[in-house]
């Protein structure tokens, strides 16, 4: 075992979408948190200063004590493969080309000097691959110590899919697929082509999938995409356009469906969803043969998933339904922010250290003193009430149980995009127009959209059809009891499940048991303390202003509640966000 120090090492992701920052101190997560909790821009690119601070600000030091700082990909090898793409389109795609090649020439080119210059940092920089940053953020994290690792997004520097092993801190190679074949880039297509935004609505096209029938699958299987046994695909490039232009997909796409791609914030019509659902097969078909040929290859008992497509948690159901593998480990923030992370141990692993690193619940961002909510709500004239644990817990699930909504904000930030108990709005899923409640007045996005339950581990057996902890919503499952908590089971009796123990997180855990006590339900819906635009909070102000921007009932802050119907000529907050 390796007892080699290998120091402070701040992980940088940034310049595509969902740039985030990590820092270790000899392999230990000091903090980790993505810049667009900080900077209120969602899905925010651009190099994570603010959040590079909050890592230095937690550690108690300065730029000048880190060890190494990692950039989470090799960008000039990007840069050669756009380079390539539009000499192989070309004439076509010169607009959208030389959009490109400003971005770079400006910034993207430069992201060495960049990190330098404005973070005043002179010591040691080093660069990972973005499939590298990827695999070592679930590899080094996972509660095993080998196995195999499958990555799959739209695309790194070339590589679109990639799998091996690891063992020792080692990555290998085994096998990978490169742009513009790309699984993660076909699954956008569709995404688009259903008037959702790419590298954003992705997870409302899996969302919409269960309302319609896979009618199109012999058609997507027979034009668009040639579909290998191994898993490896062939895109019909004839069919779509982001090689070559800002567009997803192209004429000929809309022809062969025999309709135009949606506009955003229209109708979803019943073609729409058939669209959706017959993606939605065809992904997990291609990922399905991607992990038995992982599986026949490595002879592997465990085995790690990252990269953007293994948030599809309807797509790992099925892996797992597969029982190939003893044991699969999905890092929480599986896309490009996690890339910080696996940047970090990359070079944490390169330069001698143990790994796996010891995981602790993903709580990785900053908390705040009880002092700093008190100072918030006094900003906004907010009548609060003081209250030790116990009885928080006790008043808390008692609105609950009375159909109220509320926010609840403990500790430190969640890592990942999905909120897992400390950035979250809780409700009963008892009444099934909670559902629709949540959707239009607080949330405030379409009102298919469904909602996560999170469950007392020791009861998840009882509710769902569960064989294994899922601590991160990395996982669908079916409901055993879908007419008890119509609210939080989705029309095909699936839920996006979240198990909780105490060890993990306690107050909502103790929640959790309070909520069993008064109802004989352990269950609540979970979903992100955000309204639709908004990143999740960050601060205390920010949860105050969510609140106040919607018909939310009631506000946990630590230890503090503030009930919306007790408060004096409570001023209601217009607060806009471009739709996501």
């Amino acid at each position: 075992m390796s007892d080699v120090k290998t120091g402070y090492i701040l992980g940088i992701s940034a310049y595509y979408h969902d740039s985030a920052a990590c820092l270790l101190y000899n392999g230990t997560i000091v903090a980790a948190i993505a810049e667009e909790r900080l900077t209120r821009i969602k899905h925010d690119e651009s190099l994570p200063i603010q959040a590079i601070e909050l890592c230095l600000n937690q550690a108690g030091i300065t730029i000048d004590e880190v060890d190494a700082v990692v950039f989470y990909e090799k960008t000039f090898i990007k840069f050669e493969r756009i380079l390539e793409t539009f000499v192989k389109a070309a004439p076509f795609g010169f607009i959208p080309f030389q959009k490109a090649l400003k971005s770079w020439l400006k910034e993207k080119l430069w992201i060495p000097s960049n990190i330098r210059k404005e973070l005043n940092y002179k010591g040691k920089l080093y660069f990972t691959d973005h499939h590298e940053s990827h695999a070592a953020s679930a590899c080094f994290t996972a509660p095993f110590t080998s196995g195999a690792y499958l990555v799959m997004d739209a695309v790194g520097e070339k590589a679109t899919t990639s799998f091996g092993i690891f063992e020792n801190g080692k990555l290998e190679v085994l096998g990978l697929q490169e742009f513009p074949n790309s699984i993660g880039m076909l699954y956008s297509a569709f995404t688009y082509y259903c008037g959702f935004k790419v590298n954003s609505g992705e997870y409302k096209l899996m969302g919409l999938a269960p309302y319609g029938e896979p009618k199109y699958v012999e058609l997507i299987e027979n034009y668009l995409v040639k579909i290998q046994d191994d898993g490896s695909i062939e895109l019909n490039m004839r069919y779509f356009h982001f090689h070559r232009g800002l567009k997803m997909i192209n004429a000929k796409f809309e022809a062969l469906f025999g309709q135009k791609a949606r506009k955003p914030e229209s109708e979803i019509t019943t073609f729409y969803k058939d669209v959706a659902a017959s993606i939605q097969k065809v992904t997990e078909h291609i990922i399905l043969k991607m992990v038995k040929h992982t599986h026949t290859v490595t002879g592997a008992k465990n085995l790690c998933l990252s990269g953007g497509v293994a948030l599809n948690c309807v797509a790992n159901q099925k892996i797992d339904e597969l029982e190939l593998f003893e044991n699969i480990w999905i890092q929480p923030a599986a896309g490009d922010a996690g890339g910080a992370l696996g940047a970090a141990l990359a070079i944490h692993a390169h330069l001698g250290g143990q790994t796996p690193i010891t995981w602790h619940p993903p709580y990785l961002g900053s908390s705040f003193r009880e002092e700093q909510i008190i100072e918030a709500t006094k900003r906004y004239d907010l009548k609060i009430i003081p209250l030790g644990q116990n009885e928080l817990v006790s008043k808390t699930a008692e609105l609950l149980a009375n159909q109220k909504s509320l926010g609840w904000f403990q500790g430190c930030d969640e890592w990942g995009p999905r909120a897992l108990g400390n950035r979250s709005i809780l409700a009963s899923p008892v009444h099934p127009e909670m559902q629709k409640r949540l959707n239009l007045q607080i949330k405030k996005r379409e009102d298919f959209r469904p909602f996560a339950p999170v469950v007392l581990e020791e009861k998840a057996k009882d509710w769902f059809e569960i064989n294994h902890p899922i601590p991160y919503m990395q996982f669908t499952v079916q409901c055993k009891q879908p007419e008890k908590i119509q609210a939080c089971v989705h029309v095909d009796g699936s839920s996006r499940v979240q198990t909780i123990n105490q060890q993990q997180n306690d107050k909502l855990h103790a929640l959790l048991q309070e909520m069993d006590r008064l109802t004989g339900v352990p269950v609540l819906i979970n979903t992100s303390f955000n309204q639709r635009g908004e990143p999740i909070v960050h601060t205390p102000e920010d949860a105050i202003r969510c609140f106040l921007s919607t018909e939310m009932d009631a506000l946990v802050l630590g230890n503090v509640l503030i009930i919306k119907s007790e408060q004096d000529q409570l001023k209601q907050l217009e607060v806009n966000y471009a739709l996501d």
